[in-house]
């Protein structure tokens, strides 16, 4: 394997490991947490983990959920405006998005990120859902994925949305479950068409197989 595709371990990353390890702990306990499908996502070689979104505990859904090596999440660059927001968001390893403004230099990041060989996760919709529905996808992850050459691992998070949805102050104690799906591979994007007019396309192969853990539950 090459320098440029070298496998990021969690043990380079130590903020990123304790950070998870005390997300994982505090849905065991507060949230029954249960994974599943975690066997689907490739050890190695740049991976896109694309989920529902529906509360602020999804990125420690994923992140605790699967732990075979760091995966770097996309937000809001609005969380970067504290020192203490600076120096955490940085040390595990987040993509600063600014939104609304389709920011390619985040774009750009991702896709380098993914070329590296590491793992990345994002939320197609966009922003979290207001009734606990799935939402249409956004065309941008089809870009990241036809630039980048990655392959994608669908996933679905339920119980969040019932434990802290849009606009609540209180996290209830209720049963979150993430099922990680089979990976989509670029051959299965390909087939869409490429270019610009394919992007929607690929978004919507993705919530499609979003769509089919959330009925397999």
């Amino acid at each position: 394997m090459s320098d440029l595709v070298k496998r990021e371990t969690m043990a380079a990353m130590p903020i990123y490991t304790f950070s998870t390890q005390l997300f994982k702990l505090f849905l065991l306990v507060w949230h029954r947490f249960r994974v599943c499908g975690a066997e689907h996502i490739p050890d190695q070689g740049g991976v896109l983990i694309a989920s529902n979104h529906a509360s602020f505990l999804d990125p420690p859904a994923v992140g605790g959920g699967y732990r075979g090596r760091p995966v770097h999440f996309m937000a809001r660059n609005t969380l970067w405006n504290s020192k203490f927001g600076t120096w955490w968001m940085t040390k595990v390893g987040c993509i600063p998005v600014s939104r609304g403004t389709g920011d390619m230099r985040a774009l750009k990041t991702t896709i380098r990120m993914l070329k590296e060989g590491k793992a990345v996760s994002m939320f197609p919709e966009g922003t979290r859902t207001e009734d606990g529905e799935l939402q249409e996808a956004k065309g941008g992850i089809g870009f990241i994925i036809e630039k980048s050459g990655c392959v994608v691992v669908p996933a679905y998070i339920d119980g969040t949305y019932k434990a802290h949805p849009k606009g609540t102050k209180f996290i209830k104690p209720c049963k979150v479950t993430i099922t990680y799906g089979k990976p989509i591979m670029q051959e299965n994007f390909q087939a869409l068409g490429t270019g610009r007019e394919a992007y929607d396309k690929h978004a919507a192969l993705i919530m499609q197989h979003i769509a089919e853990l959330k009925a397999g539950e």
